[in-house]
């Protein structure tokens, strides 16, 4: 085997190599969807919980007791346990609403929501597609977003 070829060949192994693991890499961060009949739904939620995540409710305002939670953790979809927000990047935004100014990458989806005549943007678990909130871009630094939140939409889970 000549020198040309043989570094020709290492060059080719070299790409595959680094395409195996940038695919595997992004399968990693792809969540993986759950369906549920609105039946199973109402069996595992509450009547707030089922109205909020399954119908785009809204939670009353300073009703949440996740307003006050301060513990080192992660904010999870109540509806299928997705981990949503780590506690580090809760703030008071004197909404009544916990809110949040970055969620984990890839475990929310956004789409339009029109049911105030502006058109807002509405964002939800990536996983099962309960509604969570609204997302403005109102919010601190470093990314000068707030996502708004149902805290019924949500549950936390310590982390030592």
């Amino acid at each position: 085997m000549h020198r040309r070829e043989f570094i020709k060949i290492a060059l080719v192994g070299a790409s595959l190599l680094a395409l195996c693991k940038a695919s595997k890499a992004f399968a990693l961060q792809t969540v993986e969807k759950i369906m549920k009949s609105d039946d199973e739904w109402k069996k595992t939620l509450t009547p707030e919980q089922y109205n909020v995540l399954r119908h785009e409710g809204t939670e009353r305002a300073g009703t949440s007791p996740l307003l006050d939670e301060h513990r080192n953790g992660v904010f999870a979809c109540a509806g299928c346990g997705l981990e949503l927000f780590p506690s580090t990047t809760k703030y008071n935004s004197g909404t009544g609403w916990p809110s949040f100014y970055k969620p984990i990458e890839g475990h929310i989806e956004t789409s339009t929501d029109y049911k105030l005549v502006v058109p807002r943007t509405e964002y939800h678990c990536a996983r099962c597609g309960g509604h969570q909130g609204h997302v403005f871009d109102d919010g601190p630094q470093p990314t000068g977003l707030r996502y708004c939140n149902n805290g019924v939409s949500l549950k936390f889970v310590p982390k030592d």
